[in-house]
Parts: structure tokens; C-alpha cells; sequence
């Protein structure tokens, strides 16, 4: 190698990339603020390098987010970092955003009249500006008289003496008061019930201090691998590992119960086997509808991403799905296919038509195998449908354009008709994604804007199937509200994260989780629990008795145990119970799975893969393998 060869190669290595700088490289913000960071990459000998790729990533994405531009959004309070890579060398920002102004504050006491000797928390509800409430406000207490009722910083009083005093609550400029009666009295013995139990990891135990007198314990539980949260006078208890725990009720100054729990291993085994396949290695595939034909036999219709087809497939015999036909629509995208009740008619959505008018396409299904177009309905649907619900002779569609549900009536499947529709109030990033109706109400996933509720024929709320009527709303700093499915007294809603940079043909690192939240009160969504796989992505969802079933993506298919009261971290607590990886070295992406969900259907499971077409699995009880 002559001379000026090895200097070219050396001048070669010393222009990659050495080092990131970032301006700023620490920065704090308002919630919903946002502050644009540049990244100068310097080679080793400190010249810069305007042409190299960076790409941005939130390290924290919950308290701040950053796009492909370097723009960085604080979400919610709390202390986070933001990473610039190029190439193998990667560079930190700090970001800390500041918890949001207490314009105001409610306060209240769960007794007005307590016996000396015991204690309770203050409850603060704070809010914002806009009237949102403000989570972890920094918050100040003070009493009036420390004899009558002392406060400690945490907001718990404590009933010393007789008498009455006021206590305070301030945060800022903003102050709510208090007033509690103290008085004497014998309070009796006091014991936590119960005060053994045996339990399995993700067992909810509910414990009560029993006295004569109602208490509002602090409660705490020793170790690490168990939670205890008040809820009312009881403590709500769950462990993620076993062990034993003791149980400690802190019910006045000085004064506690205690009891214990003996937890054992969760162990229900399960496997998934594979049993079948409808490989598409050509395309990539979108979802999945499952169901018995008029003429007694079962079919798949799988929708396509960045194609035109539908692919229909006969699953009669689930070991050996065949392909009987295909319906070719204009368009880049046939995100949803449902069916409706009486399976004679189908819906297939729309998405990229060539003359920007998509909307819905309606199926003729007599001949299920091979079904043809009855109608098409475009007119206030143009901007394309991502997903719809079939629902007696309505369709609630999902509108890309007005991010509102369109509500379509196919009573007559040629002519179909717009009887109805409902939208969030303007806002910043309103997006619609998905919709489904179960027991007279629709849940609708509205992205950055949350889970929204509306009742639609359940009677609580005056709504009706075709005009609806607003229940609730819960949304959740990261957003991505991408699916919902509602199971007894628990809505599983789903988030959907992927990197900026991501593409179809190219492994994609998926993010988000499960949220479990309780709907007994509907107008007060709670939310209780999460099911997250680590450093995956979940995206739908079915729930089949006491079975949770998650396409999460290149996690591949889970099934959860949902039996019982949810609260904590239910893959913490060892409550997944069989796992399959959908991947295939014959696909658009070869041996990287990206499972789109799950739906049961004759005691089989059924999902489509992104990359690789249908899948038919069973679900055998009684034993574990994770493939």
C-alpha cells in the first residue's frame, strides 16, 4: 500500500463520527413546552460533519419527547434525557420539566369527627389553568391547633385532643382548608383482617383495621417484591414475587396492627401451538376476521399494508388454511376487515385511494369463498377509514380526515347512508384510531386525547346508536391510545409507539403497553394495573373468559391471565401463561415477526402477522414452551 494510500485511509477513519454536541445540554421546561436542541457531530480532530445522519431518541418518553428534527416536547413532570446518535457515538441531553402551576385546590377528610388516637389522610385534588389536574403537585400543610389535630408533610392528620382545628393545604398562590372535630373516647382493640392469608403472585388481598370505629390506616408492606395502596379504609395488597410479607396498618401517631402474607409462585402453564398458516412473504398483511360462511365453512379475510388486495382465506380445516380468492380495491391499504351478524354482508376499509376517495367498500358474502362488491360509500368519508365496528345494521367508521366516528347505516347494503356522527372537541392533536361498541357503549381510542366512552344505546347517559352521548374520557401523558377492549368491570387499552425513522420493510422496535383501567364508576375511569412486555410493543388485543390475548409485535403472541381482581404489574407478577413468536424467515422482513393481534374463533386462535401473513395457533393448557 503506497504512502498516500495509507493517509487517505487514515484521513477515512479520523472523519467519523467522535463526538455529539448538543445545544442546549440541559434544559427545564413547562409541561407542553417545547425547545428545539441542535447536534453538531465532530470527527475526532473536532471538524464538524454536516452531513451526518442523527438520530434522535427518548430515553424517557413519559416526561419528554423528541422528533427527527430535534425538537424536544415535555410531557409531564420529572427529570429525563434525550439522546442524539450518529453512528456508534451517542451524546445526552438533560431535560427537567417543572411540575405545572396550582391555579387551584380541593381538599376534604373521609370523616368530619375523628376519636383521639387515630388518623387520615387529607385528599387533594389540584388543577391547572385549563382545569386539568395536576399530578404530584409540590404541596404544604399546616394546622390551626397542633394540639387538637397535628398534619405532617405528607398530609396525614392526627387527632391529639379534644377539640376543633382548621388545616391548610397550599400550593403556591392557591389554598384550600379543612375543618376536624376531635373527640375522646375508648377506641378498643385493633386488628388488620386478615391476619394470615396464603396467596399466589398477582393475588389481590384486600385488608381492613377493624376497631370501634372506622379507621383510614396509612398501610406499608416490608420488602420489595410486593405493593400495598389504600383504597377507602382498606389496604389493597398484591406481591410480584413470592416471599413472606408482613402487613403494617399505621392508624394514629405511635400506633399500628400488623399481618402477614405467605406468597407462592403463579404457575399456569400453557402452550401455544402453531397449527396452520397462510403465508404472504409478497405483502405485508393487515388484520384479521374469522368467521363461519353461509354455506357452514370458516373463513380468514385478512386485510394488506402498502397493497390492494384482501385475501380471502378458507380455514375449515385450521391445519391447512387455502387461499380461494382475492378482492382488488384502489387503494395502498385495507387496514380493518369486519363482519356482520349475520355473515352475509363485510366491510372492508380504505386507505390511499388514487383519487383520494376511499370511505368504506361493502361485500356480498352468499359465496363466501370468493365475495364480490355490492356498494362502496365515500361521501363523507373521502379522507380514508382506518378502522370501523359492525354493530346490528350500523357501521361506526373511523375517519382519517375529521377524526370523528362516522356512523353508517347498510340496512340496505347498496345504498349505504352517513345517520350519525360524533367528534372530540377541537384540540391539538386530535386523532382518531379505533372503535368498538360492547354492551351499548362505544369505546373509542383517540390517540394523544386518550380512551373515550360514549354511551350509545346503554341508557345511562341519553345516547342513542346513531347520536351518542359523552361518558368519559381517560388519557395518559405518553398518549398513543391505539386500541381498547372492554371485559367485565376492566378496559384494556392499548398504546402503539414506533421510532419516527421506522419503516415497513426494516425490523421495527415497537413500543407501548396494556393499561388496565376499572370502570365501575364509567364516569371515572381508574386506572388500576398494566400488562408491559420489556422493550416490545403491543398492538390488539382480544380477551376470551379469563384470558387476555396481545399481538405485541415482534414479542409475538401472549396470553394473560386476567381471573380475578387486577392491580400492579401483571407480567411482573407472572401472570402470562404462553408465549409464540410469529416470525419466519420466509416473509417481507425474513425472522422478524410483528404479531397484529388475536381472535378466537372455534377454540382456535387466529392473528395475522405484518410481515408474514396468517397464523392459526391453539392454545393447549397444562404446559409451557416458549417458541
Amino acid at each position: 500500500m503506497t504512502t498516500s494510500a495509507v493517509l487517505l485511509l487514515l484521513a477515512g477513519v479520523q472523519a467519523g463520527p467522535d463526538r455529539i454536541d448538543l445545544d442546549p445540554a440541559q434544559m427545564t421546561l413547562d409541561a407542553g413546552e417545547t425547545v428545539t436542541v441542535t447536534a453538531t457531530v465532530r470527527s475526532a480532530d473536532g471538524a464538524v460533519l454536516a452531513d451526518a445522519p442523527v438520530r434522535w431518541i427518548a430515553m424517557n418518553p413519559e416526561i419528554a419527547v423528541v422528533d427527527q428534527s430535534g425538537q424536544v416536547t415535555a410531557v409531564s413532570p420529572g427529570e429525563a434525557r434525550i439522546a442524539a446518535r450518529s453512528g456508534n457515538v451517542m451524546s445526552f441531553a438533560a431535560v427537567v420539566v417543572r411540575a405545572l402551576p396550582v391555579v387551584s385546590l380541593a381538599a376534604e377528610l373521609p370523616e368530619a369527627t375523628m376519636l383521639a388516637g387515630t388518623s387520615a389522610p387529607v385528599r387533594v385534588v389540584a388543577a391547572g389553568r385549563d382545569g386539568e389536574r395536576v399530578a404530584d403537585p409540590v404541596l404544604t400543610f399546616s394546622s390551626s391547633d397542633e394540639a387538637v389535630v397535628g398534619v405532617d408533610a405528607a398530609g396525614r392528620v392526627y387527632a391529639r385532643g379534644a377539640g376543633e382545628a382548621r388545616v391548610t393545604v397550599s400550593a403556591g398562590s392557591a389554598s384550600a382548608v379543612v375543618t376536624l372535630a376531635v373527640r375522646e373516647g375508648d377506641l378498643g382493640p385493633v386488628e388488620v383482617v386478615p391476619a394470615e392469608v396464603r396467596a399466589r403472585t398477582g393475588d389481590v388481598i384486600r385488608f381492613e383495621a377493624r376497631a370501634s370505629v372506622a379507621l383510614h390506616p396509612e398501610w406499608s408492606v416490608s420488602g420489595g417484591g410486593a405493593q400495598i395502596e389504600a383504597e377507602g379504609t382498606e389496604g389493597v395488597f398484591v406481591a410480584e414475587r413470592p416471599g413472606t410479607y408482613r402487613i403494617t396498618a399505621v392508624y394514629g401517631e405511635g400506633r399500628a396492627a400488623v399481618a402477614s402474607a405467605s406468597v407462592t409462585p403463579r404457575i399456569e402453564e400453557a402452550e401455544l401451538v402453531k397449527v396452520g398458516r397462510g403465508a404472504a412473504a409478497e405483502h405485508h398483511s393487515g388484520d384479521t376476521w374469522v368467521f363461519e360462511g353461509a354455506n357452514g365453512r370458516d373463513y380468514a379475510y385478512v386485510g394488506t399494508f402498502m397493497y390492494d388486495w384482501m385475501k380471502v382465506w378458507d380455514v375449515t380445516d385450521p391445519a391447512a388454511p387455502v387461499l380461494t380468492d382475492s378482492v382488488q380495491l384502489d387503494a395502498r391499504r385495507i387496514n380493518d376487515v369486519k363482519i356482520h351478524g349475520s355473515n352475509r354482508i363485510g366491510i372492508l376499509t380504505r386507505e390511499g385511494a388514487s383519487d383520494r376517495q376511499n370511505g368504506i367498500v361493502v361485500l356480498d358474502l352468499a359465496d363466501p369463498a370468493h365475495p364480490t362488491i355490492i356498494s362502496e360509500y365515500k361521501r363523507t368519508v373521502p379522507g380514508g377509514v382506518h378502522n370501523v365496528w359492525v354493530e346490528g345494521d350500523l357501521v361506526y367508521a373511523v375517519h382519517n380526515g375529521t377524526s370523528d366516528i362516522h356512523i353508517i347505516d347498510i340496512s340496505d347494503p347498496a345504498a349505504p347512508d352517513e345517520v350519525g356522527r360524533w367528534g372530540m372537541p377541537e384540540s391539538d392533536h386530535k386523532s382518531l384510531h379505533d372503535v368498538i361498541v360492547q354492551d351499548g357503549y362505544a369505546y373509542l381510542s383517540y390517540w394523544d386525547d386518550g380512551a373515550v366512552t360514549l354511551d350509545v344505546g346503554a341508557g345511562t347517559h341519553g345516547g342513542t346508536p346513531t347520536e351518542p352521548a359523552f361518558v368519559s374520557r381517560y388519557k395518559y401523558p405518553v398518549g398513543n391510545t391505539h386500541t381498547a377492549w372492554r371485559a367485565g368491570r376492566y378496559l384494556f387499552v392499548g398504546d402503539e409507539i414506533f421510532p419516527d425513522d421506522w419503516d415497513a420493510d426494516a425490523p421495527i422496535e415497537a413500543r407501548g403497553y396494556i393499561h388496565v383501567l376499572d370502570m365501575t364508576d364509567m364516569d371515572n375511569p381508574v386506572e388500576v394495573a398494566r400488562y408491559e412486555v420489556p422493550e416490545a410493543g403491543a398492538h390488539n388485543i382480544w380477551v376470551e373468559g379469563d384470558r387476555l390475548y396481545v399481538g405485541y409485535y415482534q414479542a409475538g403472541l401472549r396470553v394473560v391471565d386476567i381471573s380475578g381482581e387486577l392491580r400492579g404489574d401483571l407480567y411482573r407478577q407472572g401472570r402470562e401463561i404462553a408465549i409464540l413468536k410469529t416470525t419466519d424467515a420466509e416473509s417481507t422482513v425474513p425472522n422478524w415477526g410483528m404479531t397484529w393481534g388475536a381472535q378466537i374463533h372455534k377454540g382456535h386462535i387466529f392473528t395475522s402477522d405484518l410481515n408474514s401473513g396468517l397464523w392459526v395457533v391453539k392454545l393447549v393448557e397444562g404446559q409451557r414452551i416458549i417458541s
